[in-house]
């Protein structure tokens, strides 16, 4: 009689406490982190990719462009970012740094703003600052290129200014001289023009002023431009234009891309040898090919023929005047008038060089392309 007793009060003492235990948690608030109404749409909005973290670095909030750019993995930024969270969620102060985030060789440069949210919450702002950098170390190497590059016919027309100064009693050295100060002084002028014609070139923009260009009076001009140097080296130019070709551009430029390209083929063709220049029409495009039997240049090279100031043989084309100009400009060209430039080389066997640009096929009257 006792015991039953006894287990009747524990059975009831056991129910009260489950539901009194049931009710506890029912009434106990989970904690739960959200995201403030109209943060949102805010961040939708902003031009910096945004992204807002909660307490425990776990990323509830990301804009579109922070998902293009890459900046979170499983749910978690980059370590830097996340250092810069630490900070923030520490004192509550605003904090922005540069930063280089990645794996590998992939690594993008951004701009961070951190601040706190709410109590619980941070927002990141992040602004790609990959290009702008690119950009800006293009822009300080090709200063320091120029000025380089500057150097040396003004050190070199100095030096010769003072040996003249001195040989004048040697009619033959005044002579000598002379002609050296001449390069230089041709040297010079082809450097600056160049840099001239880059600068303007730098956007890939198209001409204000386009015209219709005859492809075959064009590589006619710019063979010509060439011809006392072929000469000189005993060089034949080959020239083979197939039918009436026309592109439509501006024509200056594309006078200096094609020159650029038969200079440099005849520049680095060893004496008695042959360049190719031809023309031809290929579905919707005009390919001009400038082909030489000169030293060629190695894959390795081939990426970055078309950099600012690079030169496969520095010291070859020192002697030989050239800018390291060229390509750039008829890359730039290419660009601009909606075409490419593809090369083909091999050490020891020579190089290719096709400009590609779009053909013109508007019917026009033979006064009107005259």
């Amino acid at each position: 009689m006792i015991a039953g007793v006894i287990g009747a009060v524990l059975g009831a003492w056991t129910v009260y406490v489950w539901r009194f235990s049931e009710r506890r948690q029912e009434t106990v608030p989970k904690p739960v982190t959200e995201i403030p109404p109209g943060a949102e749409t805010v961040l939708s909005v902003l031009s910096s990719s945004a992204v807002i973290v909660d307490s425990s670095d776990t990323v509830l909030q990301a804009s579109a462009p922070a998902v293009a750019m890459g900046l979170m993995h499983n749910d978690r930024l980059p370590e830097p970012l996340m250092d810069l969270v630490h900070q923030v969620r520490r004192d509550g102060q605003v904090r922005q740094a540069d930063l280089s985030v990645g794996t590998g060789r992939r690594h993008t440069h951004i701009h961070a703003r951190v601040a706190p949210l709410t109590s619980r919450l941070v927002v990141v702002l992040v602004d790609d600052r990959t290009e702008a950098q690119r950009v800006d170390t293009i822009r300080r190497d090709f200063v320091a290129n120029v000025s380089h590059e500057l150097k040396t016919p003004i050190g070199a027309l100095n030096l010769l200014a003072e040996a003249v100064a001195e040989a004048k009693d040697d009619p033959e050295a005044v002579v000598r001289f002379a002609e050296r100060m001449q390069d230089e002084s041709e040297r010079l002028t082809r450097l600056v023009q160049q840099i001239i014609d880059l600068s303007r070139l730098q956007n890939d923009t198209a001409s204000d002023d386009p015209t219709v260009v005859k492809v075959g009076e064009l590589v006619a001009e710019a063979t010509e431009h060439s011809a006392t140097e072929a000469e000189r080296k005993e060089i034949d130019i080959a020239l083979t234009v197939a039918g009436d070709l026309y592109v439509h551009g501006d024509r200056a430029q594309l006078h200096a891309a094609v020159s650029n390209l038969v200079e440099n083929a005849v520049r680095y063709s060893p004496e008695g040898s042959r360049v190719s220049v031809s023309a031809d029409v290929d579905g919707d495009s005009v390919r001009i090919g400038v082909a030489d039997r000169g030293i060629g240049i190695s894959t390795e090279e081939l990426d970055r023929i078309f950099e600012r100031f690079y030169r496969v043989d520095p010291a070859r084309a020192r002697n030989t005047g050239g800018t390291g100009l060229g390509l750039s400009i008829v890359k730039h060209v290419a660009a601009s008038h909606g075409g490419t430039v593809e090369v083909w080389s091999e050490p020891g066997s020579g190089s290719t060089f096709t400009l590609v640009l779009p053909a013109w096929r508007h019917e026009m009257d033979e006064e009107a392309l005259a």
